[in-house]
């Protein structure tokens, strides 16, 4: 069983940023690819970075030049970190394995990218 626990969200104003922190617990962490995800309101959840367990990364589209995630296997941690926030990032963001475990799924942060 993987337990997520996201926090981070807030308030940024464009061109800000924010780092978003996803503590884990339980074993299986850090034999699985670690990804973050985000949702707006009446759109499905969509991948915004992935992390394997040996530190090979992938960005979706024009999250790539602004946005870094990393891991730290000794705390059991995941991080995004946005730079350059415009108010298209603005969402609830989640982390997971990918593919995700769907009993993992936590509350998720809202980050919202206002001026």
């Amino acid at each position: 069983q993987l337990q997520l626990v996201e926090s981070g969200g807030g308030l940024v104003q464009p061109g800000g940023s924010l780092r978003l922190s996803c503590a884990a617990s339980g074993s299986i962490f850090k034999s699985l690819r670690m990804a973050w995800y985000r949702q707006v309101p009446g759109k499905e959840r969509d991948l915004v970075a992935a992390l394997t367990q040996g530190g090979s990364t992938y960005y979706a589209g024009a999250m790539k030049c602004r946005f870094t995630i990393s891991r730290d296997n000794a705390e059991n941690t995941v991080y995004l970190q946005m730079n350059s926030l415009q108010p298209e990032a603005t969402s609830v963001y989640y982390c997971n394995a990918q593919p995700p475990l769907l009993r993992s799924w936590g509350q998720g942060p809202q980050v919202n990218v206002s001026s």
